[in-house]
């Protein structure tokens, strides 16, 4: 048996090869990843009762080279609801394009990913909650693909989106960041 060993494989034009362009059957490897960071964007989002909600502020944009890639879906949301009850009403999920990526429906319960982490109860106003959550996609596709975060509440309500409820100018009203990444992972 022989062995082939090289520091690096590069096309004429310099560029580095994709394994499988090289014939080569390499599994769980890193593709791309594409990701948006929000640290200067602030905003107030609007949900309305037993609705779906796109959070359009959180948004990225992948093409799977292989059908047989899974997207890996991370998030990260810094945000606060201005009703104190919400966080605890609160269903956090993905869409691919238009398709909700949740748990599966059932019957009138709120179904989503994962849910808004309190930080402080009763206080909606000064005190902002996260939602932190993954999911692994199979898209089956090569076409550009949207996801986008998604959130379902009981209550008609809005939050507010990398700062608190009041906001105000002083050391008690926190800001943050939030993200979206998708990676592309070779199946």
């Amino acid at each position: 048996m022989s062995t082939l060993n090289v520091d690096a494989i590069r096309t004429l034009a310099g560029a580095v090869p994709k394994a499988s362009n090289l014939g080569l059957n390499v599994t769980g490897t890193i593709l791309q990843v594409q990701f948006l960071q929000i640290d200067t964007t602030v905003a107030s989002i609007s949900v309305s009762a037993n609705t779906d909600t796109v959070v359009t502020q959180l948004t990225v944009n992948i093409t799977p080279s292989s059908t047989s890639s899974i997207i890996r879906l991370d998030t990260h949301i810094f945000h606060e609801w201005a009703n104190a009850a919400a966080p605890t009403e609160a269903a956090w999920f993905f869409y691919r394009d238009t398709t909700k990526l949740a748990a599966a429906a059932a019957s009138g319960r709120q179904c989503g990913i994962s849910m808004s982490r309190l930080s402080f109860h009763n206080d909606a106003g000064s005190t902002p909650e996260i939602a932190t959550y993954s999911y692994f996609d199979q898209p089956s596709s090569t076409s550009q693909i949207t996801y986008k975060v998604g959130v379902r509440n009981h209550y008609a309500t809005n939050f507010s989106l990398n700062r608190t409820i009041n906001d105000t100018d002083n050391s008690q009203a926190e800001r943050g960041m939030s993200f979206i990444s998708a990676t592309e992972i070779g199946g």
